[in-house]
């Protein structure tokens, strides 16, 4: 079999890069809301924080902001969002998108929590038409204080599913403002950051877009994987790939599927990049599956890679 062919993915000037951007929540449909709702609350502990207008639920830990809308529907990804805390960020996002063609609305109220504050935002569409929101500051409260044996940290990175990835990477790179940290070299998968940690965001290529590949959720510490995989077991939630840990981001992680098959991964001790000390290009990293999992190489049932399995 013939090798890939090599792709780089460039950076151009977004005149903005965002260096204190994380992302913020993330809303879902899902076949079965009440079960949906019962399996966060049960495995990650979170709590109700509101019902929405749809007859949705707004679910985080305890006060400030939530981390997941959930609405009863065909299982698919309404919409996510990123909370940008750089200076004029997100009137420069809103600048950026409008020059570039992309649709900019006000961010009403309703997918912002009363609790959080002054906050306010902006909704577009990113390339595939999902809908994402970016919003200033909010109060996050309830979260990185609890038992981490018993829930995770925070929301911490979201990856995107797509058949392009270099339109997608020169969406978020090229009018955003985020950065390329990683990306394999056959181009199907980048990782992107918009503050310390190695990532925010990914995209994949599967060959389909507009969809959820997976999402993170952040744990404390190495001794923290022992406890949840126990934990997941005591519960009856597989462990579908892992413990184990990435090349690009080098760091550990284990993934389970809640009710809706949406792939959920636990994360811990990812990369940190200093751009205001020092100067980085984006890696290129073999498409081998020894890469998204240095430990052996075993990958999820869902993941593949162009040269190997």
């Amino acid at each position: 079999m013939d090798k890939p062919q090599r792709v780089v993915l460039r950076e151009r000037d977004a005149v903005g890069t965002l260096t204190r951007t994380a992302v913020s929540h993330i809303g879902l449909s899902v076949p079965d809301l009440a079960s949906a709702a019962q399996f966060y609350r049960r495995v990650l502990g979170m709590v109700v924080h509101s019902e929405l207008p749809d007859g949705g639920l707004r679910l985080g830990w305890g006060s400030g902001h939530h981390a997941i809308d959930l609405v009863e529907g065909e299982q698919g990804l309404r919409h996510y969002a990123f909370e940008v805390r750089d200076g004029n960020g997100v009137d420069g996002i809103a600048e950026r998108l409008a020059a570039a063609g992309y649709p900019v609305g006000e961010l009403d109220a309703g997918p912002l929590d009363a609790a959080v504050g002054t906050a306010r935002g902006i909704t577009t569409i990113d390339p595939h038409g999902t809908e994402v929101h970016f919003h200033t500051t909010v109060q996050r409260d309830g979260e990185t204080a609890a038992d981490t044996g018993r829930r995770p940290i925070k929301y911490q990175h979201i990856t995107l599913a797509t058949d392009d990835v270099e339109t997608m990477v020169d969406f978020f790179v090229g009018v955003v403002g985020f950065r390329i940290s990683d990306h394999l070299d056959d181009g199907r998968f980048a990782w992107l950051r918009s503050n310390r940690d190695h990532h925010t965001l990914a995209v994949v290529d599967v060959g389909r877009g507009g969809d959820l590949d997976h999402y993170s959720y952040d744990l404390a510490e190495w001794a923290d994987f022992k406890a949840w995989c126990d934990r997941l077991t005591d519960e009856d939630v597989d462990v579908t790939w892992g413990p184990g840990r990435h090349g690009p981001g080098n760091n550990l992680f284990v993934f389970f599927d809640d009710p809706a098959g949406n792939h959920v991964e636990l994360s811990a001790e990812m990369e940190k990049f200093h751009d205001d000390r020092v100067t980085y290009a984006p890696r290129r990293w073999k498409p081998i599956p020894n890469t998204v999992n240095l430990w052996g190489g075993q990958l999820a049932s869902w993941r593949r890679t162009s040269e190997g399995k």
